[in-house]
Order: C-alpha cells, then structure tokens, then sequence
C-alpha cells in the first residue's frame, strides 16, 4: 500500500505555493475533495516528468475556496465541480456554473457531503426488476 505524502497549504499560502509550482514547470493534475465532517480537505495533484506533487488544504466548514484558475486555467472545471458536490463556495472562477456543472435542477444540493445524510445512490432510480424472457414454441418439422 503506498501512501500520498502531501504539503500542508493554508488559505494564505495556496496561491504562492501553487505560483511556484507553475513557475518549476508543474501541471496541475486534478483535485480532489473530501468532507471530513468537520470541514473539508482539498487535495491539490500536481506533475512533472511523471513525478507527482500534492497539497492538502483543510477548509472549515463555511469558508471560501479560492480558485487557482488565474494559475491553471484548467482548475476551472475541477472548482465547479466540488462546488456542485460538496456545495463550497468558490471565489475567483473564470467560468461559474452556479452549481450546476453536473448536476441537474432537482438534484440534491451537495450530495457528497456526509451532512446531506444520504448515500451517493440514494439519488439513482432502483433498476427495473430483470425478467426472464419466455422461449418460443419449438417448431416441429424443421424450416419452411
């Protein structure tokens, strides 16, 4: 089992820390977001000639994320996505989706975060029961 070894970013940090980072060449990966229950971790993926460097910005609950989209115009997307499903607020996006990147009208606000209390298939329609399809009548005496 390998472990993530991450650099520990704070609000006041992130956007030098990821200055830096382009200025060394690096492209941002992805991000990635969890709900602690007490806030959130974002995880910031970072590579370069295949060697892998990551953040860890621990976000209370209620506090704005800043995008790094000024840095890496492609963050955009990743951004509006843990806005739709954790329902941060994000400032500073080149492009706002108002939350609604992925998911629709009815959808349910933020269900990744463990406070919508419901499980991420709560939101998926049960399958439609599988029948068995019944077997036509043999026919006797071959082919016409």
């Amino acid at each position: 089992m390998s472990t993530l070894t991450a650099t520990e970013v704070t609000l006041d940090n992130l956007m030098g820390q990821a200055a830096q980072l382009r200025q060394q060449g690096h492209r941002l990966v992805t991000l990635t977001c969890v709900h602690t229950g007490n806030g959130h971790d974002i995880l910031y993926h970072f590579d370069k000639h295949y060697q892998m460097a990551h953040f860890r910005l621990h976000l209370a609950e209620g506090t704005t994320l800043p995008s790094i989209c000024s840095l890496y115009p492609a963050a955009m997307i990743v951004e509006n996505e843990i806005k739709d499903h954790f329902g941060i607020a994000v400032s500073g996006l080149s492009i706002d989706f108002q939350g609604r990147l992925v998911l629709t009208e009815d959808a349910p606000r933020a269900p990744m975060n463990k406070r919508c209390g419901m499980d991420i298939d709560a939101r998926i329609p049960a399958a439609a029961p599988v029948t068995t399809p019944t077997a036509a009548p043999a026919v006797k005496g071959g082919a016409a």
